[in-house]
């Protein structure tokens, strides 16, 4: 990873920590999961949560916002669901002032559950449909806009208070903060399916088209009630200076707007998230500290109190809090290379597995009893369970050679990768346990979710409906 890619430079270097502290809770947690059962023979995988990890992102967060945003200023951070679909999680982060933002009624309802109250919710889906819409106003939930046509429906929502002529049912008024997505168009970062900001990103108004800036002006001139703009540059692989660029083409759209009404009726941006992970070691870099002085420094009116602020972080608040473990069932070798057979692979790695120059990840050794495995460095393949080839979860990485038994250990993985099952040759998706230290020198877990069982995944697979094709007939067939 290089140094545009950590997105800062030398002069914030007293940031950045080694990690040492989280290294050592999850070598501990690791041992008391073998040593309490959630890892073994008749458990080969379990994903495990550093729940202390977890309150130290989040107060990172707000504490690096805070030091620059002038008093009074109104912030929500709101988590992006997408990275840790997991009610437990979002509840935890919810008792520790985080919200939520949703792009999908399934997210929508997680954060529900888990206790998120709408005006700390975001609705972001690039393809709501007009019940989302509806559901979403009638809460109070703060909607972005991301296309003319979305804007419509929404038009027809808020009717009697839409330009004239527009068509639909009126609704009691909304108490929903309302905007509109843009995308600056500034380029793309190392991951182009990550970047959304390039030319022709599917994500908000293209500003750069022609004609679309002045639509914008013209459709917040028109509604006095959309108070908001909003703008998301990317996520992994996108650098700092980036960032800050899709930020400030976004607050000078907003002052412009504006100037040009006479009033300040945008109030609120939306910054999105972004803040890229460091996959390569246990440290922290860039951390929200950098992120935000480097804001305030490209974007000094950003923080004087005019604009109330939203952030949409993810992977960023998770991917370093999690960890996937699974067990060496066989230890072998293939054209002089050994190989570790473990079980996890493409169903909780789909990334790495499928880009893995784009998505590597650490792995560490742990020996049967769940202690860090010592030795010397051995040049080998860790794989998983999956029939094809390219199940693998690092090629050629060195580590203290894994034998049977042993238990191979996927870093910075608590984001999206154990909540993004895949269902690859109908592989259960693994038990997630948070854990913390009990006081005692031990470690306490708690069951984020339940290991998946083979009747479940029966069941999904339509075990009810068995006959269903069997007795399907067309009219005179067979």
């Amino acid at each position: 990873m290089n140094d545009e890619t950590q997105g800062y430079t030398d002069r914030a270097a007293p940031d950045i920590h080694p990690g040492a502290e989280r290294t050592a809770r999850r070598d501990e947690a690791v041992r008391a999961a073998v040593e309490q059962g959630l890892l073994g023979p008749g458990a080969p995988i379990a994903a495990l949560l550093d729940v202390t990890g977890i309150r130290e992102s989040a107060a990172a967060l707000r504490a690096a916002f805070d030091a620059v945003t002038a008093p009074g200023t109104p912030v929500l951070h709101a988590f992006a669901v997408k990275a840790s679909p997991l009610v437990p999680v979002l509840r935890l982060l919810h008792e520790e002032g985080i919200g939520a933002e949703v792009a999908s009624p399934g997210e929508l309802a997680l954060a529900r559950a888990a206790g998120v109250r709408p005006e700390r919710t975001v609705l972001d889906a690039p393809a709501k449909t007009p019940a989302e819409l509806r559901e979403a106003l009638a809460l109070g939930i703060a909607v972005n806009a991301d296309n003319p046509q979305e804007l419509g429906r929404i038009d027809a929502l808020m009717l009697p208070h839409s330009p004239k002529g527009m068509g639909g049912t009126p609704m009691a008024s909304s108490r929903s903060p309302l905007g509109i997505r843009v995308n600056p168009q500034i380029g793309g970062g190392s991951i182009a399916a990550l970047s959304t900001a390039t030319a022709t990103s599917k994500f908000g108004v293209a500003l750069r088209d022609e004609g679309a800036r002045e639509w914008v002006v013209r459709a917040f001139a028109e509604r006095p009630w959309l108070t908001r703009l909003h703008a998301h540059t990317g996520s992994q692989g996108i650098p700092l200076s980036l960032l800050a660029r899709g930020v400030a083409e976004t607050y000078r759209l907003a002052e412009e707007i504006n100037a040009r009404l006479g009033r300040r009726q945008i109030d609120t941006l939306d910054i999105g998230g972004g803040l890229s992970v460091n996959f390569d070691s246990d440290a922290t870099t860039p951390t929200y500290a950098q992120y935000a002085r480097l804001l305030k420094e490209a974007v000094p009116g950003l923080f004087d109190g005019r604009y109330g602020l939203v952030t949409e972080f993810g992977r960023s608040m998770l991917a370093e809090q999690g960890t996937v473990v699974a067990r060496v069932e066989y230890a072998k070798s293939a054209g002089g290379r050994p190989i570790a057979i473990t079980h996890a692979g493409v169903q909780v790695a789909t990334r790495t597995v499928y880009a893995p120059q784009s998505w590597p990840l650490r792995i560490a050794a742990y020996d049967g009893k769940g202690r860090p495995k010592s030795g010397p460095e051995v040049v080998q393949d860790v794989a998983g369970p999956a029939c094809f080839a390219g199940d693998l979860l690092a090629e050629g990485c060195a580590l203290p050679l894994l034998e049977q038994g042993d238990y191979a250990a996927a870093l910075d993985t608590g984001a999206y990768y154990f909540a993004a099952h895949y269902a690859y040759n109908s592989l259960a998706r693994p038990g997630i346990y948070g854990f913390v230290q009990d006081g005692a020198g031990g470690v306490a877990f708690a069951t984020v979710r339940k290991p998946q069982t083979v009747a479940e995944i029966v069941a999904e697979s339509g075990g009810a409906h068995a006959a269903a094709l069997t007795t399907l007939r067309a009219p005179g067939g067979r």
